[in-house]
């Protein structure tokens, strides 16, 4: 896929989706929203795609919305404001909910709606230099993208609060120790070891990694009862492939197993 604000690009079975506007910390314009939005458009609709891995071109992730177009977003008017907002929150929502597990190799900066970014991919290992923070309260704003919502889920009200109200920037060790980012790597190793994340997940029954992520992501949502419901459902579904049919066979073989993703 061709853009030119970010690259999508597949090796076997993993996608890779770099944000590329780095003179501007790739920081998104109207133009960079509508390409991440078809570009995520064209993961969700790939039904062979097993793993996606997002990250930035430069020195950040990505700073988020461009605070020199933020007065076009004004210019809109409330009810169009709502639509625009509603445009990148639907982006977010898909890579939450694409049924295969998404990768945030963060770079540099995640800042303000790069972080909401972030926070909507399944994992998120970080550069050694990486710097987190929602500067938003900072021009009277609050992260509303998803920053506020799926923030407290990860890593508790407290920190949220502080993090939000304070418009504080911390730094990678930091965002390790409160549960924001899963790893941590030396700026070098950092898409290498994303990669080799990427493809052993890639190894492993698509059908299975992408109920297991349906199914947890619901069941962080509602009460016990209720989630258990939801992996019966899901085992139900799982019992009946042929992926795991071949891997009881191959654990029985002491062979590595062969997924088609049926």
């Amino acid at each position: 896929m061709s853009c030119e604000f970010l690259d999508l690009t597949r090796d076997g079975y993993v996608a890779l989706l770099r944000l590329n506007r780095p003179d501007n910390l790739n920081a998104w314009n109207q133009q960079m929203r509508d390409e991440l939005r078809d570009a995520v458009a064209s993961l969700v609709a790939d039904d062979t795609l097993r793993v996606a891995v997002v990250t930035g071109t430069g020195r950040a992730f990505s700073a988020g919305e461009d605070v020199r177009g933020m007065k076009g977003l004004i210019d809109l008017g409330t009810r169009g404001f709502r639509r625009v907002v509603r445009d990148i929150h639907n982006v977010f929502d898909e890579l939450e909910a694409i049924e295969v597990p998404v990768i945030a190799a963060i770079n540099g900066v995640a800042a303000g709606g790069g972080l909401e970014l972030a926070l909507s991919c399944d994992f998120r290992f970080a550069a050694d230099t990486a710097k987190f923070g929602f500067p938003e309260n900072n021009v009277g704003l609050i992260p509303g993208s998803g920053g506020c919502s799926r923030l407290v889920r990860q890593i508790g009200l407290s920190r949220a609060k502080r993090l939000v109200m304070t418009g504080e920037m911390i730094s990678a060790a930091q965002a390790l120790a409160i549960g924001l980012v899963d790893e941590v790597y030396p700026s070098g190793q950092l898409m290498e070891q994303a990669w080799q994340f990427a493809q052993r997940l890639a190894a492993k029954a698509p059908q299975a990694l992408g109920i297991a992520k349906v199914v947890l992501n619901n069941c962080a949502r509602v009460d016990p009862d209720t989630a258990r419901h939801f992996e019966r459902l899901g085992q139900s579904i799982l019992k009946k492939t042929d992926d795991h049919a071949e891997g009881a066979r191959a654990f029985i073989e002491k062979r590595p197993p062969q997924f088609k993703g049926f």
